[in-house]
């Protein structure tokens, strides 16, 4: 492992400025961003996602979501028709019949978010105004928010983006002067239970997550707001928080022993509490994180990884596993670059790095078969071909729907890099090609 990594922006400009990525623009092989409501629809508990699409969005997030017939889960498609996408039905009224449905089943619901998607962008069905028209018909029993889950342009994480970034204008004004910390991103309850021990320890006591476990828990948002990002894909949400007066800490992000380190120092720097403090809090998971992840470290080392792009994840990741694991990047892809968002995490990158922002499928895939890494890490639909030539993957999605934020989970996280190798190891030849 490196040595200790704190964050700060002195100097990040020039590093940012030294590892420009290439970029690719070109066939692209990535889910859309209703497989977010996967994840977001088991951390805000009071809340129903209704996408309104084809049988296709049906079937991709039942898929994703691994549901059984006899489930039945707070997500559900609206299915348009031929007669809807050919304009021979009015869709408004059919949206109505269906919203009447899903709160006659399930009266508790405090919020229902409108998902669009590519079929009903393509005929141009206007959510915003349905969610405001649907808004008055409950009279503020239930809110309605539209966001768009739709891959044309972008990537499936996006989702989450899309959807916080549409929420954050019905955030309270916040008029306090006490410093408050806002952590963003979707987290799994026992993460965010994990983080909002040692922010108390550490001496920060006003901490709210965004989103939380209610949909009508929503945090007030003011000028002394400092946010604190969890996931690396939620530039627009940033930007729209920035709007409402809210300060970013720059920060590397949780994941791993190094960044949940970095992730701690840099919101105690902000609130203006000693390095010593946070040492001393953070001694003891820090040294459990670190003998735990040593066993995997020893399974990893030497390795050589490459990433397509699918997630955004892939820089974070990047840096953990070569820092933490001592293994070799091949290439870095990412589907976006963010500097703002990334600019804590850039620096820790290894000199030199093949890094591309983007993605034209078949170069990436040459690139990959003639590197030949010992991991790659891509989406589900590249997998399994690239296994089936002898290349172990390790699918992308899995570290969306696992905890792999904070000291406790730096083991765990390992554990899945390590498990394809495993199980190419256990196999009687050696590999199934």
């Amino acid at each position: 492992m490196s040595g200790e990594i704190l964050a700060s922006s002195s100097g990040v400009a020039t590093a940012v400025g030294q590892f420009q990525p290439q970029q690719e623009r070109g066939q692209r092989a990535v889910f859309c961003g209703l497989t977010s409501i996967i994840w977001m629809h088991r951390k805000i508990q009071d809340a129903f996602f209704l996408v309104v699409g084809s049988r296709t969005c049906a079937h991709l997030i039942q898929s994703a979501a691994g549901v059984m017939i006899f489930a039945e889960p707070r997500f559900g498609t609206a299915i348009l028709g031929d007669r809807d996408l050919a304009g021979m039905a009015d869709c408004n009224e059919e949206l109505d019949r269906v919203v009447a449905q899903v709160l006659d089943r399930r009266p508790e619901l405090k919020t229902i978010f409108l998902v669009g998607s590519c079929p009903s962008e393509v005929i141009k069905l206007d959510l915003d105004n349905a969610a405001q028209r649907l808004s008055r018909e409950y009279s503020g029993g239930v809110r309605f928010v539209s966001f768009s889950g739709s891959g044309i342009e972008t990537t499936f994480t996006q989702g989450e983006d899309s959807c916080l970034s549409a929420l954050t204008p019905s955030l309270p004004q916040r008029e306090s002067d006490q410093p408050q910390l806002l952590v963003v991103g979707t987290l799994p309850d026992i993460v965010e239970d994990q983080f909002r021990r040692l922010f108390l320890q550490i001496g920060i006591d006003c901490v709210e997550f965004f989103p939380g476990r209610s949909s009508t828990d929503l945090p007030a948002v003011g000028i002394n707001t400092q946010v604190l990002l969890a996931q690396p894909y939620l530039g627009e949400t940033l930007r729209a928080l920035q709007g409402r007066g809210a300060h970013f800490i720059p920060a590397p992000f949780p994941v791993g022993v190094e960044g949940t380190a970095a992730w701690f120092h840099a919101a105690a720097s902000a609130f203006g509490i000693t390095k010593e403090r946070v040492e001393a809090s953070l001694e003891a998971p820090k040294a459990r994180a670190i003998k735990a992840l040593s066993a995997y470290r020893d399974e990893l080392a030497g390795r050589r990884f490459a990433m397509l792009p699918d997630s955004q994840l892939e820089i974070p990741l990047a840096r953990f596993l070569s820092r933490e694991c001592d293994m070799t990047p091949v290439e870095i892809g990412t589907p976006y670059f963010d500097a703002t968002v990334m600019e804590a995490e850039i620096p820790l990158l290894p000199a030199n790095v093949s890094w591309i922002e983007g993605q034209d499928l078949d170069p990436a895939l040459s690139r990959i078969r003639e590197t030949r890494p010992d991991l790659t890490v891509c989406g589900l639909g590249i997998a399994n071909p690239l296994e089936a030539e002898g290349l172990r993957t390790k699918w992308s999605i899995e570290l969306l729907f696992s905890p792999i934020q904070g000291f406790e989970q730096a083991a765990d996280l390992a554990e899945l890099f390590a498990r394809p190798l495993r199980r190419e190891a256990k196999l009687e030849v050696g590999a199934w090609s």
